[in-house]
């Protein structure tokens, strides 16, 4: 059925499609950055140029679908279904599935050396965990082997997607950064079972034993230099990884300097290949914050005599309708220019429902603009 949305450009198309085929084409518009209403459009005229390209789509369990075609289009290929024998939402069935099939998601190229992503702040309630765990589903999502580690005890991430903490007394991150821990570490490792990244992201969960971590560090004898505990920790790790993002407490102790060290730059490696994401929002206290942050990071500089790169600033929450605050608090990151701002993301419901839900945010809603946020992160990071 039609009905009119603006008769000089489009018209509105309801048809019946089964879930996961619209699903599946909801995130690869948002993957390519393409309209949905584009994606479908596109689809339909090569269906017309060569129906015999097109596959036979089990539409089975089908539902209402929506969406907008070219003034007339929709008329004209409903007469080419029939002409063709094909039942029409058989044949959008058909232009979709077409669609998906010649426009998949570009190959990643996978980088040499495992790069590290350690996405800090000092200030808490910035969003570290949603972009963690946001920029680890989009690497995974486009191909990458992802492992995302909770470094903060508060286990925001781990909850986030799904999983419980460790428990105190059993082997976890910080008991092996103090030698206290048998066996592997890669046991540790949960995979995030769905579709989008399957097999591809893992995460480190976090244990609440890491809140006497600094202490730990700062006295026990099995660490032989503090800096490099989660270095050593987790080594074994960096071959089985493309990418590993680490979730940081919001923490000025040890426990920070052990991020800031293994985010630092290594011998050989582009600079620009692993660092810091410095999460704010756009306010002034995120500003505070980073000022202590920007202090720690020149005291590890200093005293180890290493470079950390911060790759960038992810504004987070952001909401223009705030006002004068936001907007100018933004243009403030905006213009600080080194390190640049390499995301905004907007403060929507689709986090808040994700993470009641215990869902990866880009497995909830593939094509909200804040996963379109985190997808751009991730194309600012990899390009």
């Amino acid at each position: 059925m039609t009905a009119p949305y603006d008769p000089s450009d489009r018209e509105k198309v309801v048809v019946k499609l089964p879930p996961a085929l619209r699903h599946e084409l909801k995130v690869r518009a948002a993957q390519l950055s393409v309209d949905i209403q584009d994606a479908v459009t596109d689809g339909v005229h090569a269906w017309r140029s060569d129906p015999s390209a097109a596959k036979s789509v089990d539409t089975s369990g089908g539902s209402s679908f929506a969406t907008y075609l070219p003034s007339g289009l929709y008329g004209d290929f409903k007469k080419d279904c029939k002409a063709q024998g094909v039942a029409y939402n058989q044949g959008v069935a058909q232009s979709i599935r077409l669609w998906l099939d010649t426009h998949t998601m570009p190959a990643l190229v996978r980088p040499d050396h495992v790069r590290r992503f350690v996405v800090c702040n000092q200030k808490g309630g910035v969003g570290k965990s949603a972009v963690s765990a946001g920029l680890a589903e989009a690497l995974a999502e486009a191909g990458a082997r992802v492992c995302v580690i909770d470094f903060d005890p508060q286990g925001h991430l781990t909850l986030h997607l799904g999983h419980k903490h460790l428990a105190i007394k059993e082997p976890s991150l910080a008991k092996h950064m103090l030698g206290e821990a048998d066996g592997p570490i890669r046991d540790l490792l949960i995979p995030i079972e769905h579709d989008e990244f399957h097999g591809r992201l893992f995460l480190l969960p976090a244990c609440k034993d890491a809140f006497l971590l600094d202490a730990k560090l700062a006295t026990t004898r099995h660490v032989r230099v503090k800096e490099t505990a989660l270095e050593k920790a987790i080594e074994e790790l960096e071959k089985d990884f493309d990418y590993i993002v680490v979730d940081c407490p919001p923490s000025l102790g040890y426990t920070m300097d052990t991020a800031l060290y293994f985010a630092r730059n290594r011998d050989g490696e582009d600079p620009q290949a692993s660092g810091l994401l410095v999460v704010v929002q756009a306010e002034d206290t995120s500003a505070d914050a980073y000022d202590m942050l920007h202090e720690q990071i020149e005291d590890i500089e200093g005293d180890l005599d290493v470079a950390i790169t911060q790759l960038g600033f992810v504004v987070n929450l952001y909401d223009a309708r705030k006002g004068w605050i936001a907007t100018s608090s933004l243009d403030g990151w905006e213009q600080f220019g080194d390190p640049p701002v390499l995301a905004v993301i907007p403060d929507l419901k689709e986090q808040r429902e994700a993470v009641r839900l215990k869902r990866p945010l880009l497995e909830y809603a593939p094509d909200c603009d804040q996963a379109i946020a985190m997808r751009d992160l991730k194309k600012a990071l990899t390009k």
